[in-house]
């Protein structure tokens, strides 16, 4: 009695799936390194951030340009106010016409929450905000303290060993 099977019908060991599983697993986890979709998201807020900084230094600039003075007193000069406090201001920059009317519903409180503003006199403003990822970090940009001043210590983006965390800004 002869029980081999025929070549037609034989199929794959275990230990050859054993290895394809293997090194598909290992084509995964290499895949997954590159990409690191955490950094991906951390990123993606971050550009969110930047470009509502950006929209509203933006704003500001052109009521001032409009006006001559920012949507605050001119006498009062102040260092990194949350964004979201600063309601009068916005309801001003929406009410002259520079921002949209769902300008804080689309940016949301938690975004406008990490944008500090400074005005250290009556003609200048500074709009930061702290990077999540790696690459804004890593930004030439990226070398202020939260009050808009260039910082005095070394920022992740001026070395290439560590490094402290400091603000994105635009002034």
């Amino acid at each position: 009695m002869n029980t081999k099977l025929p070549d037609s019908i034989r199929g794959f060991t275990l230990i050859e799936l054993l290895i394809v599983i293997a090194l598909l697993g290992a084509l995964a986890i290499g895949l997954l390194a590159t990409i690191d979709p955490f950094e991906q998201l951390k990123k993606g807020r971050d550009t969110s951030t930047r470009n509502t900084e950006l929209e509203y230094y933006n704003a500001e600039l052109r009521s001032y340009s409009t006006k001559g003075v920012f949507t605050w007193p001119t006498s009062s000069t102040f260092t990194a106010s949350q964004l979201n406090t600063m309601t009068s201001d916005l309801t001003s920059l929406i009410n002259q016409g520079e921002l949209k009317d769902q300008f804080v519903q689309l940016a949301g409180t938690g975004n406008l929450a990490k944008i500090l503003v400074t005005s250290t006199d009556a003609t200048h403003v500074s709009v930061c905000f702290k990077p999540e990822s790696k690459s804004f970090q890593a930004d030439p940009a990226t070398i202020y303290g939260s009050d808009g001043v260039t910082s005095s210590v070394t920022c992740k983006s001026q070395t290439s060993s560590g490094g402290t965390d400091c603000y994105y800004c635009v002034q």
